[in-house]
């Protein structure tokens, strides 16, 4: 029986990842324009399966969908100072049209705040417009000056998810926020993927945010990705751009907004946390193909295994499955590594003996096991064994991610999980910037700011100092090297 093996996807991760977006047929990273890559056909259908599951949660609660254009005038852009502050660097700016300089300069949508409000300002007139909830699914451009990752740190976000609200008050938006976590917890179950979810820290949370969330996963190498933002906003962003509704009394009130943002990097996350040194291991819910059958042909053989293999594949695809039947004329050794690189979640091999014995030989992805199974009970051992891959790898994920979290007490021994490249360490901490900019300095670790809900962030904390000022800790706070 295969081992799974994990060494490269652990020690190597960074050259196992980059490699392995190439190989699979995720994406191309050959355009010539850096942090621009190419979604390859195989990496696009994974990612619409998941973008599937985000328009069927956003319809289930009630948000509308909308496209805006890409260009934003910079009037509309300066109209949020502190928006401007946190995005000013990474803008792409276009200022000609044709040879003829613009009177008003445009730029390329870093995110949609400053595109939206001017447009919610004229839509949304009285209560009966609240709750106000839209959502996009666009590309976005930043001009990320660090080293580009394929997914993960890129100049064009290809797939960036933002839903928008409004509402009456800050008590509604606040519930709005709740909802959002329900669906990312609702998503990241579809996914597989364990996730913890903090409060940033001032000094990091989204420029105009009132306060932002941040959900994160843990990869192979100890570093943790951001797959997942909240940000109330209060009424910073109404103020602004003049976003007002008349009261049931006739008053005008500026409305309380949110947003909810993802993109790829939940692709990246799924491929980073369930993989293996064979290549992706990819989740039966949004894999595109959940079955791939391949024929093993004998000379001289009088049992037909590809009509064998096809009628296996026509009631699978009956039962509502994903199906592919692999009849290229290379030996089956080719087709279960381009297969298991690929991810496909199970793989039916079926032989002469098979076909005569009125059975078919399943082997699970995740766990490289084998098992023989009866021809006429394929369908029903086929959705039970792609639930116990599904249960399987959040499992693994779960306790992987569990076992990189340590609570400790001073920068020492924070330091020392840090050495190791390994894990998110749980500090006491007094909640003053200063001492939190220091432990980030001492540990050249970002914080990703206190457990959410806010009374995680208090769990344990009698008793236990900062370790930089030595006062009373009011939060558990978060630190962990970061992509």
């Amino acid at each position: 029986m295969a081992k799974v093996r994990r060494e490269k996807w652990s020690e190597n991760f960074s050259e196992w990842y980059n490699e392995l977006i190439e190989t699979a047929g995720i994406q191309d990273k050959r355009y010539p324009v850096k942090g621009m890559n190419i979604w390859l056909p195989y990496g696009l259908k994974i990612m619409r399966n998941i973008e599937r599951f985000i328009h069927s949660e956003m319809e289930r609660t009630g948000h509308e969908e909308v496209l805006f254009p890409a260009l934003i005038p910079e009037t509309e852009f300066q109209k949020e100072a502190e928006h401007i502050k946190g995005f000013e660097d990474e803008v792409y700016w276009v200022t000609h049209a044709g040879l003829d300089p613009l009177d008003i300069r445009l730029i390329l949508r870093p995110t949609s705040e400053t595109a939206m409000y001017s447009m919610f300002s004229l839509w949304i007139r009285s209560h009966a417009d609240l709750p106000f909830k839209v959502y996009q699914i666009v590309n976005t451009y930043r001009y990320e000056t660090k080293h580009t990752r394929p997914l993960i740190r890129v100049r064009e976000i290809s797939r960036f998810f933002e839903a928008h609200t409004a509402h009456d008050s800050y008590e509604d938006a606040e519930r709005q926020i709740k909802e959002d976590l329900e669906i990312f917890d609702r998503l990241a179950k579809f996914l597989a993927l364990p996730y913890i979810v903090s409060k940033r820290p001032e000094w990091d949370k989204f420029p105009g945010a009132y306060y932002s969330l941040g959900a994160e996963i843990m990869m192979p190498d100890g570093r943790t990705l951001q797959i997942g933002t909240m940000h109330n906003y209060r009424q910073n962003f109404a103020k602004a751009y003049n976003i007002q509704y008349e009261t049931e009394t006739g008053e005008h009130e500026f409305v309380h907004q949110t947003t909810f943002g993802m993109s790829e990097r939940l692709l990246a996350a799924v491929i980073a946390v369930h993989g293996d040194d064979n290549g992706m291991v990819l989740p039966p819910t949004i894999a595109p193909i959940q079955v791939v059958i391949v024929p093993i042909p004998k000379k001289d053989a009088e049992a037909d295994v590809f009509a064998y293999a096809r009628e296996i594949a026509e009631e699978l695809r009956n039962a509502g499955l994903r199906v592919h039947v692999d009849e290229r004329d290379i030996r089956p050794g080719r087709k279960y590594y381009d297969w298991e690189l690929k991810g496909v979640p199970l793989r039916i091999e079926v032989g002469p003996r098979d076909v005569e014995g009125r059975k078919a030989v399943l082997a699970r992805r995740d766990t490289l096991e084998k098992v023989t199974v009866e021809r006429d009970a394929i369908v029903e051992e086929v959705r039970k064994t792609l639930d116990e891959i599904h249960e399987n790898l959040h499992n693994r994920a779960r306790e992987f991610l569990e076992s990189h979290i340590k609570r400790v007490d001073t920068i020492e021994e924070a330091r020392a999980v840090f050495d190791d490249r390994r894990g998110i360490v749980e500090i006491p901490w007094c909640g003053d910037e200063e001492c939190g900019l220091k432990m980030e300095e001492e540990l050249d670790a970002k914080m990703l700011g206190t457990p959410y809900p806010e009374d995680k962030a208090k769990e344990g904390i009698e008793g236990r100092k900062c370790p930089v000022c030595g006062r009373e800790a009011k939060f558990i706070a978060r630190f962990a090297r970061t992509y």
